[in-house]
């Protein structure tokens, strides 16, 4: 995993994603999902390219799971965009970089 990439818990989801000045990109995933191991390596990419404009944050829906009940997390990976602490966009299931770019890009 990137070092670019915040692992974020129940404590420190609000100051690291809601409070964030920048667009934040929420990975809601689990150890035991293949789609969301998937996933990873496409997220990064995108930390390490675009980091100094995005955070790119992951929580685990195991560890977490009053979080992802509050956001309807039914289906992982779900890819939420957070920017000025309000969800602008998602996306569920293994998602493309073209894809994510094409949503991050929008709210930067």
């Amino acid at each position: 995993m990137s070092d670019k990439i915040v692992i974020v818990n129940d404590l420190d989801f609000k100051e690291v994603v809601l409070n964030s000045k920048k667009p934040v990109l929420v990975d809601f995933y689990a150890t035991w999902c293949s789609p969301c191991r998937m996933q990873a390596p496409i997220l990064a990419e995108l930390a390490e390219e675009l980091g100094d404009k995005i955070t790119v944050a992951k929580v685990n829906v195991d560890e977490c799971e009053k979080l992802a009940i509050s956001y309807g997390i039914n289906s992982i990976p779900a890819l939420y965009i957070f920017k000025d602490g309000n969800v602008v966009e998602k996306a569920v299931g293994l998602t493309s970089k073209q894809e994510l770019s094409a949503m991050l890009i929008k709210h930067l």
